[in-house]
């Protein structure tokens, strides 16, 4: 069974936003190490994956609905 692009999506909003907050967290206790820049590179690239993937399944349902 495939999954929708929503639930991908989703699956990847909630993945940068931890990976944000473990950044966070890192900064906070041992400032800016290659470890801190990782977790934020990982986070902006499944944020943005996130985004992309939630336009493309409003963009797919406005496509099959016409």
């Amino acid at each position: 069974m495939r999954q929708s692009p929503l639930f991908s999506g989703i699956l990847y909003l909630l993945l940068g936003i931890l990976f944000t907050y473990f950044a966070v967290g890192s900064v906070r206790d041992e400032g800016w190490g290659f470890f801190s820049y990782l977790l934020v590179i990982l986070a902006t690239f499944d944020l943005g994956a996130g985004l992309r993937m939630i336009n493309f399944h409003y963009k797919l349902k406005r496509t099959q609905k016409k």
